[in-house]
């Protein structure tokens, strides 16, 4: 008796709270911004958080995989505990790193230095980065719960627990106005409904996780950490994407109004776009067969096509509308960007192929392989930078900038896609589980 084809409803009940849940850790950000925004000193406030976050996001990013990691291996209490150990060597490799630049000068090295950043402004991001640093554990624990909700294909609690997040949010916001100013507030209110949603999704995921196995069938410690650490890594160097494109097109003739361009459509395609990276856990959890696959496939064609229209309808007839009335963008600025959020309506396509895939390599336990190809596409854009920088094409800024970003990620989906074709036709024709 075979299992029963997986249907377009099953995907949708599995993937849109997925996707309800990135929008709500985005709408956490902006509430705190918001807040802040309505300091006195606000554009000190403003600067130095969005410094923290730039810092902790590059830095914490190996534990962004947590819930891969959690989804692929966890069958029983042994692998559990192993899944438990790479957690617990990521969190403490952030927290020492958050440390360093929170607390000591390797802090000045860094944010003034290196990133160039104002002296009064790294000092509230240190401010807030002595906050943060109590994340790590946090955040690693969170991803480990979510995994766990992911396996038992109860996605909807994610995002409950994310929404109870951005609701405690209001709160910690209003009490720690008594202790905290400027940036070193939106870290408290941050750090506070980080452990409030990871108090609660681990509770929740110790209620209703699948059954573990008492015997065999599991990955040992170490395997758990080969297959691990190449995800780490990879999440790293996916950070580096948007800092590279930044350094290229900053030191261009437009280089300001560039890096303002890129900023506000970087934005749009994290709220479009970036959901379907959760492509590649639906994969893990759902695709049992070639149908399988194929009706996945079509799904995320579909979902791809529908935030493609979204885009040319914001870059075209709405422009005005939203990026204008709502952002209250200039009108020189939304005309500069417009043609180049355009071509981005072909950004949903690539990311959702390179999560699809990302998910087959997951799961047939080569993620070394997912590791090269972000190093592939970063080392891409740094054999580009220095002859970009010195012949500086005669196009804009903001042009180049799309079209190297569509350029990285049509090279990773076309390395991994290639890959997947050298397996042989057995390994490709079975499903991960």
């Amino acid at each position: 008796m075979t299992d029963p084809r997986l249907s377009y409803r099953e995907i949708a009940w599995f993937f849109f709270p997925l996707l309800l849940n990135v929008q709500l850790m985005s709408i956490s950000h902006t509430i705190i911004n918001g807040a802040l925004a309505r300091m006195e000193n606000y554009v000190t406030a403003l600067a130095g958080i969005s410094v923290a976050m730039i810092v902790h996001l590059f830095i914490s990013s190996p534990s962004y995989q947590n819930h891969t990691v959690t989804i692929a291996m966890v069958r029983g209490r042994n692998s559990l505990k192993g899944v438990l150990t790479f957690i617990i060597l990521v969190a403490l490799y952030v927290t020492l790193m958050l440390g360093l630049i929170a607390f000591t000068p390797f802090g000045d090295l860094v944010l003034i230095t290196l990133l160039g950043t104002p002296v009064d402004v790294a000092v509230e991001a240190q401010k807030a980065l002595m906050i943060m640093t109590l994340l790590p554990f946090f955040t690693g624990m969170r991803g480990f719960s979510q995994g766990m909700l992911i396996r038992a294909r109860r996605t909807g609690l994610v995002s409950l627990a994310t929404g109870i997040r951005v609701g405690g949010l209001f709160l910690f916001l209003l009490v720690g106005r008594y202790w905290f100013d400027g940036a070193q507030l939106g870290a408290f209110a941050l750090v506070s409904c980080v452990v409030t949603e990871t108090l609660v999704i681990s509770w929740i995921a110790w209620r209703v996780h699948p059954p573990l196995l008492r015997h065999g069938g599991e990955k040992s410690t170490a395997d758990i950490l080969r297959y691990a650490f190449p995800l780490a890594y990879s999440s790293c160097l996916q950070q580096t994407i948007p800092l590279l494109i930044s350094a290229i097109i900053g030191r261009l003739h437009d280089g300001a109004l560039a890096l303002a361009a890129f900023g506000v459509i970087r934005g749009f395609l994290f709220l479009l776009a970036g959901p379907m990276r959760n492509l590649q856990q639906t994969y893990m959890t759902l695709v049992k067969s070639t149908k399988d696959y194929r009706t996945l496939v079509y799904f995320s064609g579909s979902l791809s096509a529908v935030m493609g229209v979204i885009i040319l309808l914001t870059a075209g007839p709405f422009h005005q509308l939203v990026l204008g009335r709502f952002l209250g963008i200039e009108n020189d600025l939304r005309n500069y960007l417009r043609l180049a959020f355009a071509a981005c309506a072909l950004f949903p396509f690539m990311y959702a192929a390179s999560n699809l895939l990302r998910g087959w390599f997951s799961g047939a336990e080569q993620t070394h392989q997912l590791g090269r190809s972000t190093l592939i596409k970063s080392c891409f854009l740094l054999l580009l930078w220095w002859p970009l920088v010195t012949w500086q094409p005669p196009i804009s800024g903001i042009a180049l900038a799309i079209a190297l970003l569509l350029a990285a990620e049509m090279l990773e989906a076309g390395y991994l896609y290639r890959q997947r074709k050298n397996q042989p036709a057995a390994l490709r024709a079975l499903a991960p589980y």
